[in-house]
């Protein structure tokens, strides 16, 4: 049930865009975004990852809606990717903290490998973040939301496989 809750505002995305294009999709990604949140509100809890998501969809949807101009909702990857690396860098640089620790709650890890993870996942948002401004301008609408569904879907969950592997060999000594 969770993982509908955490991609039904995708999910609608494509499906709608797919018949009614990418100003209707917009509408009901941000609808979708925001009946997401209220649902965490009163039942699961909201992190920052939801309120970031919450206000990005709003704004750079927003003014794809008023300005009639896509460019704005295919820049809300960008921005979320880089916010993402931006508190995962933060963290680690200004505060000394791994912010992974706090969602990866109840994995006990060694300071270097929460290190590595850090880093390796900022790395990546940065690299989402260039890769979809890359395939937003140089792509047609119907390549950049396949590529936005699919494409990073699939980066991230290999992405994801990859480091559970890495950290399977620190899980079983501890």
């Amino acid at each position: 049930m969770s993982f509908l809750i955490d991609f039904l505002p995708l999910i609608l995305f494509f499906g709608t865009y797919k018949f009614y294009g990418i100003f209707t999709a917009t509408a009901v990604a941000i609808i979708a975004s925001v009946v997401q949140f209220a649902y965490l509100y009163c039942f699961k809890t909201i992190g920052v990852v939801h309120w970031i998501s919450l206000g990005v969809i709003v704004i750079f949807g927003g003014a794809t809606l008023v300005l009639q101009d896509p460019v704005f909702i295919q820049w809300k990857p960008t921005v979320i990717y880089l916010a993402f690396a931006a508190m995962l860098i933060g963290g680690k640089l200004f505060w000394r903290r791994d912010f992974l620790r706090h969602v990866m709650k109840g994995i006990e890890l060694p300071d270097a490998v929460w290190s590595k993870l850090t880093w390796a996942w900022s790395a990546l948002f940065i690299f989402l973040a260039a890769l979809n401004r890359y395939v937003a301008v140089h792509y047609s609408m119907d390549t950049w939301v396949d590529f936005k569904v699919w494409g990073t879907s699939i980066i991230l969950l290999v992405f994801a496989v990859a480091q559970g592997l890495f950290i399977a060999r620190y899980l079983k000594e501890s």
